[in-house]
């Protein structure tokens, strides 16, 4: 055993499962409002995603866990314990972010409110859309990201409302993001087992 097994506890075999182990990344939808695009643009990452077969990958929707606003209530809603098991059981994460009023979604922000040490040292990739790309959402997402102790990626997909979707609700993204989304997972996956092995 090297100087460095001693000095954090983990053994050559234990080391060797951390490489080889799949890890689990969710793609959070940060959308819940009627006609919402986010789902599209989650597949179509995922879809990517699975086809790599560096990581176990699935969706996760806010939406499904009727979150209330934080401080409304006395807390003990099932979806918010749901939420919170659902973040602790993942490595990394991929925010789907739409841009509101220059930032992210309302919705988007009480579920990053609503947990805490199931977001620590974990990575997290962007994939934002809006009439800029959703860059100042994104930009918004990285002072939250900090703060929860989530180290987020620098590759960054941007989606234009005026060439990746007919009407405005027809996702057809441009092939040109092809290569920007597998450079962005390839980051998280990377990040994800980094930091895997400081909590």
């Amino acid at each position: 055993m090297g100087l460095l097994d001693k000095l954090f506890g983990k053994s050559s075999k234990e080391e060797g499962s951390m490489t080889t182990e799949k890890l689990n990344i969710g793609i959070i939808l940060g959308s819940t409002r009627q006609g919402r695009v986010s789902p599209q643009v989650g597949e179509w990452v995922k879809d990517i995603a699975d086809k790599r077969g560096d990581a176990k990958y699935e969706i996760v929707d806010i939406s499904d866990y009727n979150l209330p606003f934080l401080g409304t209530t006395d807390g003990t809603e099932p979806g918010i314990a749901a939420w919170n098991e659902k973040l602790a059981n993942l490595d990394g994460f991929v925010f789907i972010v739409q841009e509101y009023n220059h930032s992210i979604t309302g919705a988007l922000k009480n579920a990053l409110d609503f947990a805490r040490e199931a977001w620590n040292n974990k990575a997290a990739g962007i994939v934002s859309y809006g009439s800029t790309g959703g860059a100042r959402a994104a930009e918004h997402l990285r002072g939250i990201c900090g703060e929860l102790k989530i180290a987020d990626v620098r590759t960054h997909p941007t989606l234009s409302l005026f060439t990746d979707f007919e009407n405005g609700t027809d996702f057809k993204p441009q092939s040109i993001h092809l290569d920007n989304v597998n450079a962005m997972l390839s980051e998280v996956v990377e990040w994800s087992r980094a930091l895997k092995t400081v909590r």
